[in-house]
C-alpha cells in the first residue's frame, strides 16, 4: 500500500515538472519573438550543463493527511458499520437483513470506483471497504445471533471461501496493494466481534491464504505481512478474554481450538515464505520468519501455561523442531543464507527458552551449558555465524545463572570454560558491517572473556576466603596454558587482564588484611608464576627471533 501512495506522489510531482517546462518553453519562445538576444557558445568551449532541480521533499503534513488519515477513517467507518449490523439489524427481516448488508457495501464499493476516476488511490481505499464490509456481512449472515440466516455451516463456509476468492481475483486484476490490504485486513479483524469457534478459525484461515497467494503469485510483503500481524494481534484480544476460545467448552478443547489457530497460520505463513524464497527481499523474508516465530511461541506458551503447565516443555520443543525443519527446507530450496541461519538461530533459542519449563538448578545450568555447546559445535558444520553467537549467548546465560552456592557449581564451570573454547575454536565469522578478521577477532575476544571469567569463578570457589587474589593467580596461569595451547593471543590478553586485578587486590587489600602465612604463601607462588609466563614468553620470542 506504501508503494501505491509513493507513485501516486511521484505521478504528481511528474506532472508539475512537465507543466513548468511547459511554461519555460512559451516563455522562452516569446523572448525570441521579441529579437532577444541570445549568448552562443564557443565551438571550442565545454558543454554547459543545465542545473539538475533538487528533488522535492515529501511533506509529512500532507502525507499523514492522504495516506494515513484515509487508512485510519475507513477502517474505524467499516468497524462502525460492522457494530451497526451486529446490534441492529437483528430488528429487521431475513431479507432485509441480507438485503441492507450488500446494499451499504455495494455503494461504498461503487462510490469508491467513483471516486478512482480523480483520486485513484483514495478511491480504492474506499472500494477496499466495500469489499469487507460485504465479507462481514457474508460473515454474519451464519456468525452473528441477531443476523443469522444461513444454519448450515457447510453453506456458510463455501459463501465465504467464494467471497475470499473474489477479493483476491479484484484486487489481483486491478493489481492494487491497496484494495487487498484493506479489504483483507478489514475482514481479519471481523472475528474480534464476536466469539470464537472452529467456524471463526477455518474463515480467519482462508483470508490468511487469500492474503498469502499475494505472496507466492505478486511477491508483495505488505498485504502479507500486515495479514501476519493482524492474525497474531487479534488473537491477543481473543486470549486475553475470559472464557476467550470456544466459551463453554472444556478446557482441553479450548486450549486445542487455540494451538490450532496458532499451527494453521504459523503453517501458512511458512510455506508461502518457502515456496519461493528466493523471489523475496531479505530483510522482508526476515520479517515474516521473526513475526511468525514471536507470534507462536508467545502466544502459544501463554495458552499452555494458562491451562496446562506442566505441557509448556513439549510445546516449546515441538516450535523448536518445526523451526529447524524450517531450516532444512530453506536449505532445500536454496533461499538466502540468512533466511537458514534465522531459523536455525530460532530453533537454538526456543531450545533455551524451552529448558526453564523442565529443568531447575544444576540440571537447568547444565542444560543450558549443552544448548550452547551444540548450537556452537553445530554452525560449524552448517557455516552459521548468527547460530554460533546465540549459542555464546546461551553459555553466557548458564554463567550467570551458574550461583556461587549451588551444589555441582565446580562441574558446571569446568563444562563451560571447556564449552567456550570449543565454540570459539574453527569456522567463519561474519558480522554486518565489519570484515572479516575483525569479526573473528570480535567473537574470539566474547568466547576468551566468558571462559577466563567461567575459570576465575571455578578457581575462586576452590579457595579459602583469605586466598581470593591467589584463585585469581591461578587462573590467570591457567588461561595462559589455555592461550599458549590453542595458540590464541585473545586468552593470554584475558589472563593479563585477570593478572592485572589480581595485583591491584594483592597491593590494595590483601596486604593489609591477610594474615602473615598467608600473605606469604601468595607472594612466593604469585612470583614463581609471574617468572614462568615471563620464561614462556621470552622462549616464544627467542625461536622466532
Amino acid at each position: 500500500m506504501a508503494d501505491e501512495g509513493d507513485g501516486q506522489d511521484l505521478r504528481d510531482t511528474v506532472k508539475r515538472l512537465e507543466a513548468t517546462v511547459a511554461a519555460l518553453e512559451t516563455r522562452l519562445a516569446s523572448l525570441e519573438a521579441r529579437g532577444a538576444p541570445r549568448h552562443v557558445a564557443a565551438p571550442s568551449a565545454a558543454p554547459v550543463t543545465p542545473p539538475v532541480a533538487a528533488p522535492e521533499q515529501r511533506d509529512l503534513e500532507a502525507h499523514v493527511g492522504t495516506y494515513w488519515l484515509s487508512r485510519l477513517g475507513i477502517v474505524a467507518l467499516i468497524i462502525g458499520i460492522a457494530y451497526l449490523i451486529t446490534y441492529h439489524f437483528g430488528e429487521l427481516g431475513v431479507l432485509a437483513r441480507v438485503g441492507a448488508g450488500y446494499l451499504l457495501s455495494a455503494g461504498l464499493g461503487a462510490f469508491g470506483l467513483w471516486l478512482a476516476r480523480r483520486h485513484p488511490l483514495f478511491g480504492r481505499i474506499v472500494f477496499g471497504g466495500g469489499l469487507a464490509l460485504a465479507y462481514f456481512v457474508t460473515y454474519a449472515l451464519h456468525f452473528i445471533p441477531a443476523v443469522r440466516v444461513i444454519d448450515s455451516e457447510v453453506l456458510a463456509l463455501v459463501l465465504l471461501a467464494g467471497f475470499v476468492v473474489a477479493i483476491v481475483t479484484i484486487a489481483h486484476r486491478m493489481q492494487s496493494e491497496t484494495v487487498a490490504g484493506i479489504a483483507l485486513f478489514l475482514g481479519l479483524h471481523t472475528g474480534m466481534l464476536s466469539d470464537i469457534t472452529a467456524f471463526t478459525l477455518l474463515s480467519t484461515t482462508m483470508l490468511a491464504a487469500g492474503a498469502l497467494f499475494f505472496l507466492v503469485r505478486n511477491r508483495w510483503v505488505i498485504v502479507p505481512l500486515s495479514s501476519l500481524v493482524a492474525v497474531y494481534s487479534t488473537h491477543v484480544v481473543w486470549a486475553v478474554r475470559t472464557g476467550h476460545m470456544a466459551p463453554g467448552a472444556p478446557e482441553d478443547d479450548r486450549l486445542l481450538l487455540s494451538l490450532g489457530f496458532l499451527a494453521l497460520y504459523f503453517l501458512l505463513f511458512s510455506v508461502a515464505l518457502l515456496v519461493r524464497p528466493r523471489d523475496l527481499p531479505v530483510r522482508a523474508s526476515l520479517a515474516f520468519t521473526l513475526l511468525n516465530w514471536v507470534g507462536l511461541t508467545s502466544l502459544g506458551a501463554y495458552e499452555v501455561s494458562q491451562e496446562q503447565d506442566s505441557h509448556l516443555f513439549g510445546f516449546l520443543l515441538a516450535v523448536a523442531l518445526a523451526h529447524g525443519a524450517g531450516a532444512v527446507v530453506s536449505r532445500l530450496q536454496r533461499a538466502p543464507a540468512a533466511l537458514t541461519h534465522a531459523y536455525l538461530a530460532l530453533t537454538a533459542v526456543t531450545l533455551a527458552l524451552a529448558m526453564p519449563a523442565r529443568y531447575d538448578d544444576v540440571a537447568l545450568v547444565a542444560a543450558w551449558t549443552v544448548t550452547g555447546l551444540v548450537a556452537g559445535l553445530a554452525a560449524r558444520g552448517v557455516e552459521s555465524p548468527v547460530l554460533r553467537g546465540v549459542g555464546v549467548l546461551i553459555l553466557y546465560v548458564a554463567l550467570g545463572a551458574c550461583e556461587w552456592e549451588t551444589p555441582g557449581r565446580l562441574t558446571l564451570l569446568t563444562g563451560l570454560v571447556v564449552a567456550f573454547v570449543l565454540v570459539e575454536r574453527g569456522g567463519t565469522v561474519r558480522v554486518a558491517g565489519l570484515p572479516e578478521p575483525k569479526a573473528r577477532t570480535l567473537f574470539t575476544a566474547i568466547c576468551a572473556t566468558g571462559a577466563g571469567l567461567s575459570l576465575v569463578a571455578l578457581v575462586g570457589a576452590r579457595m579459602p576466603d583469605g586466598l581470593v587474589t591467589l584463585g585469581w593467580v591461578i587462573a590467570a596461569f591457567l588461561l595462559f596454558g589455555v592461550g599458549f595451547a590453542v595458540r590464541e593471543r585473545w586468552y593470554r590478553l584475558a589472563a593479563l587482564a585477570v593478572l592485572g586485578l589480581a595485583l591491584g587486590r594483592l597491593v590494595l587489600v590483601d596486604v593489609a588484611k591477610l594474615p602473615p602465612d598467608q600473605r606469604v604463601l601468595t607472594f612466593i607462588l604469585l612470583g614463581v608464576m609471574l617468572l614462568l609466563v615471563s620464561y614462556t614468553y621470552t622462549r616464544l620470542r627467542d625461536r622466532r627471533g
